[in-house]
């Protein structure tokens, strides 16, 4: 996982919880980093037991800690570091999640070393979008829920997202049905 990665879930907790958890979650995880690099590659188990020890130490779900994080990823650590990319040709949720495949390419460019989530998107209809979501590693399937809820706070926009298909589950993918009411 990416260093901006971790780094962006300390922050979660810190700016929210503080640092005493932090910290705490930090010894529970046995992850033995006192600083997370932004453009350093982490093995993915740090992360993994990270959020885990942040569900046991806040008392959450990790589903309900994967999903904070994606979305608190999206509104803050995207933002701040990505923001002129994230908003680039987009005037909507449907149009930025549209062109999602193309922001990662234009992130790679930033950071060579980077191995972003590949994503293809199909719109079924006007109002209907197919969210197809490979990764090499299983169990990201509730932070990327979250990331596509941070899109739409980013944009204002409501929508439903039903998770159809789940790799973890068998899947060789994760499928998202994205649904606007009005659109």
């Amino acid at each position: 996982m990416h260093g901006v990665v971790n780094k962006a879930i300390n922050r979660l907790i810190t700016e929210n919880y503080g640092e005493e958890d932090w910290n705490e979650i930090k010894k529970d995880s046995g992850a033995d980093i006192d600083y997370f690099l932004s453009n350093e590659s982490y093995d993915d188990s740090i992360t993994f037991k990270l959020a885990g020890s942040a569900s046991k130490v806040l008392n959450f779900s990790l589903k309900q800690v994967l999903t904070a994080f994606g979305e608190y990823w999206n509104l803050n650590t995207g933002q701040k570091q990505y923001g002129s990319l994230m908003q680039a040709g987009c005037n909507s949720a449907r149009e930025f999640i549209i062109n999602l495949p193309h922001f990662h390419s234009r992130v790679t460019l930033i950071h060579p070393k980077l191995t972003p989530p590949e994503f293809k998107i199909h719109e079924i209809n006007d109002k209907v979008l197919a969210m197809y979501y490979f990764r090499i590693c299983n169990g990201l399937t509730y932070l990327t829920d979250g990331l596509i809820q941070g899109i739409g706070k980013m944009f204002n926009e409501n929508f439903e997202i039903k998770i159809t298909q789940r790799k973890y589950h068998g899947s060789d993918r994760d499928l998202f049905e994205l649904t606007w009411q009005n659109g």
